[in-house]
């Protein structure tokens, strides 16, 4: 593992035994100092594996940022096609109630059409009857 930071050590244990500690304890804590620092302070590779993350999740969010566009215009284009839809609903509702006005009118000159035709039928079996009955009186 590389250094994170550049730590003289022979300086520091120099300056510990000259402070009174023995050569032995100055190494000792000049180990566990580099140890310490190496341990958990990053180091340019590390700081580079870290930004080379950094830029793939910038590109993952700016595809997810695409996708949400396009999810966007594709809901904008359904609300036109749904309002739309309800346009010729509408239009739709207005063509069955004039087929029904037409429908309605129809019916009403077929009843007119029955009761003229039973009008003359019955008109017409009465002038039968009658001219059966006149035959019948002649012979």
């Amino acid at each position: 593992m590389p250094e994170a930071i550049a730590f003289d050590t022979h300086r520091f244990v120099k300056r510990l035994t000259d402070s009174g500690f023995t050569e032995r304890q100055a190494e000792t804590l000049a180990d566990e100092h580099v140890a310490l620092l190496n341990g958990n302070l990053a180091t340019r590779v590390d700081v580079e594996k870290v930004r080379a993350d950094v830029e793939k999740v910038r590109a993952d969010v700016e595809k997810v940022r695409a996708d949400v566009e396009n999810v966007r215009a594709d809901v904008e284009n359904v609300r036109a096609d749904v309002v739309q839809l309800s346009a010729d609903v509408v239009q739709l509702r207005a063509d069955v109630v004039k087929i029904e006005a037409r429908v309605a009118k129809i019916e009403a000159r077929i009843e007119e059409a029955k009761s003229e035709i039973l009008k003359w039928v019955f008109g017409a079996l009465i002038a039968q009857g009658g001219l059966i009955v006149a035959l019948v009186k002649l012979l």
